[in-house]
């Protein structure tokens, strides 16, 4: 009787070890695909920004989600943009990461600001 049990634990443990094996893998995959979906014609200007307003404009020109990062991993603005000009007179002068969605397609770029 002993060694049914045994078995029983064994079965279950390869079942299990197998499950988180192939979720792992899948949501790998679904990663890579959101990564390779590029926002098409993104331009970001002027960059090297000297004023208060940011232009970002598409192909698509649709509503784009902008999220503003110090070097160091700080968000420092998050906006909806629905046209196309960003005021960024609140920011200092630095290196900036900007991450950009449009319709689950994402973009990053570094912005300086003077």
């Amino acid at each position: 009787m002993k060694k049914i049990y045994l078995l029983f634990i064994c079965i279950g443990l390869i079942c299990f070890s197998f499950t988180s094996g192939m979720q792992a893998q899948s949501n790998t995959v679904e990663k890579q695909a959101s990564k390779d979906l590029k926002i098409e014609g993104l331009r970001i200007f002027p960059n090297p920004a000297t004023g208060d307003i940011l232009y970002i404009t598409s192909d698509l020109q649709r509503t784009k989600t902008i999220k503003i990062y110090t070097v160091l991993g700080k968000q420092v603005v998050f906006k909806v943009l629905i046209g196309k000009e960003l005021n960024i007179s609140n920011l200092n002068p630095g290196v900036y990461v900007i991450k950009i969605t449009e319709e689950g397609r994402q973009a990053t770029r570094k912005l300086i600001i003077e």
